[in-house]
């Protein structure tokens, strides 16, 4: 049968999966849309490996697309697929094909999972799509990696204090000099330049969606009458630095010890100012980098909270930061103005923490939870929130966020007592050193058609880009972090010639009437129940 939206029927070509054990039921995808506020990347804490290189996890493969243009206009299947399950009998998934373990009740209980309606909050919204590719397990922990660079299994609760004390800077930059991506990565800038890295990187994504026979994102969406629509914005997400004391290999920010680039008085001041002229504001979203690390992080969470007493504070935390000496009293100063903590975690798992992120990071996260839990973050009743975020160890998507989240509060509180609000899933984004990490081994194709084969069309309405603006560093301004990086700018309100940034605007709304920019990479922010 075919899914029809808005009276249009959705060209989004067939994932061929293998056959499993036992026969799948066909099923509807049902889960929550992400909300606004927390749309935009934490990205900068994955280290993501690619989709042949897993074990464990449920990756279909794919059916070749008609050739020429015109493929997304006439291809004759319609996001129609199987239900797969990937969980066997109390375990994880298999690679590609049920295994020979996996049960029918397993693939009951999967279904219901995702079958159930949620609402992460007021702002969030529920889908209906049938989605080829949204079937990863829950238990993120039992997806392998066939080459461990980073190893490091959990050593316990004694002595995590002392384990976790010092700066974690010097063990990162060691670990750069010795990866050979971030050499080879920063080899490419020495010869080329960002610019024509960026560039590149465009012209790569393109040529993919060329050969896949997809429109690029813009004209693929205004087939459908999609088109996202910009709102009055009401988060106001800051990128205050590239600084941080991580350099996670597919950053999309590339942050690391090694980038100086920081927001400086002036811009942090003339962005309160922006706030305090724009009533539409509701939420204050501090990224980086690692946003704390910053000179302007604590003056901007104080100047923000006396100007606008009713505005969230959003910290993007990478949850190491809080064991660096100097931040020793981080969560009594967030916990003081009521900052919501928005940490990354893309596991409970020691190994796979740490083959993401790098070594003694797990360590260091655990016992930045502990601290925020002892601060009264993420206990029930103290008005203080913490939320997770996890995003896919490859290049596959995340599991059903409400059955995620089940599993992590089970883990986190049944093995190191930690207690937490909400969990938000996230796609991981094809830019910067996740897609040269794809494009270098010849699979950026394939996760592109990944990302559209799962096009969801009920995700457009809610895309950060119709309510947020982002802001870097030096005071542009932009529809996302992603944009940011990618240097889409929005224009100056008043000069055709000239990018907008804080001060060529008084007040949000001055650019309520710019299109949203997009392009190829924003399919990430349409798979699925969308990003975070």
């Amino acid at each position: 049968s075919s899914t029809y939206f808005r009276g249009r029927v959705l060209t989004v070509p067939r994932a061929r999966v293998r056959p499993p054990t036992s026969a799948p039921t066909p099923a509807t995808v049902t889960g929550s849309l992400h909300t606004s506020r927390f749309r935009s990347s934490m990205m900068r804490v994955a280290r993501p490996c690619i989709a042949h290189a897993l074990e464990g996890a449920s990756v279909a493969t794919k059916a070749p697309l008609r050739p020429g243009v015109d493929a997304m206009r006439t291809y004759p299947v319609r996001l129609q697929a199987a239900f797969q399950s990937t969980a066997s009998s109390g375990s994880g998934s298999s690679s590609g094909s049920s295994s020979s373990g996996a049960s029918d009740s397993g693939s009951r209980d999967m279904s219901t999972a995702v079958r159930k309606k949620v609402k992460v909050n007021k702002n969030a919204g529920t889908s209906t799509m049938v989605l080829p590719d949204y079937n990863t397990s829950v238990n993120v922990a039992d997806i392998k990696l066939t080459k461990a660079k980073r190893p490091g299994s959990w050593k316990g609760l004694d002595d995590l204090k002392q384990r976790t004390s010092g700066s974690l800077i010097a063990d990162t930059l060691k670990e750069m000099e010795g990866d050979a991506e971030f050499q080879l990565n920063a080899k490419r800038l020495r010869e080329l330049g960002q610019k024509k890295l960026t560039m590149q990187e465009k012209k790569n994504r393109r040529r993919a969606l060329t050969e896949l026979g997809v429109p690029q994102f813009r004209e693929f969406l205004a087939e459908q009458n999609l088109m996202p629509k910009r709102k009055p914005a009401e988060v106001f997400q800051l990128n205050i630095g590239l600084y941080c004391n991580q350099a996670c290999n597919h950053c999309h920010v590339e942050s690391s010890p090694k980038r100086k680039e920081m927001m400086d008085e002036a811009t942090a001041m003339r962005c309160i100012e922006i706030i305090k002229n724009s009533p539409s504001i509701k939420t204050l979203d501090i990224t980086g980098g690692a946003p704390e690390m910053n000179d302007q992080f604590r003056p901007i969470v104080e100047a923000a909270s006396a100007a606008r007493p009713d505005i969230e504070i959003i910290d993007r935390c990478n949850l190491t930061v809080l064991a660096e000496p100097g931040h020793e009293d981080l969560p009594e100063f967030l916990a003081k103005h009521k900052v919501r903590v928005a940490a990354s975690l893309p596991c409970y798992s020691a190994k796979n923490v740490n083959m993401q992120r790098g070594n003694n990071v797990f360590d260091r996260s655990i016992q930045g939870l502990i601290k925020l839990n002892e601060a009264g973050y993420g206990v029930e009743g103290s008005g203080l929130y913490l939320d997770l975020v996890y995003n896919p160890l490859g290049a596959f998507l995340p599991p059903p966020q409400e059955a995620l989240q089940a599993k992590y509060k089970e883990e986190l509180l049944e093995n190191f007592g930690i207690e937490f609000n909400d969990l938000f899933t996230m796609t991981n984004m094809p830019i910067k050193r996740f897609a040269d990490f794809l494009y270098r081994r010849g699979e950026l194709k394939d996760y592109m058609d990944l990302l559209v084969r799962n096009f969801n069309p009920d995700t457009t309405e809610t895309l950060m880009c119709t309510n947020t603006l982002n802001v870097g560093w030096d005071g542009r301004i932009f529809d996302c972090d992603f944009n940011q990086q990618l240097e889409l700018d929005l224009q100056a309100p008043n000069d055709a010639d000239a990018v907008a940034d804080v001060f060529t605007i008084e007040s949000v709304q001055d650019l309520v009437s710019q299109a949203p920019m997009v392009d190829s990479h924003c399919f990430g922010c349409t798979a699925g129940m969308g990003s975070s």
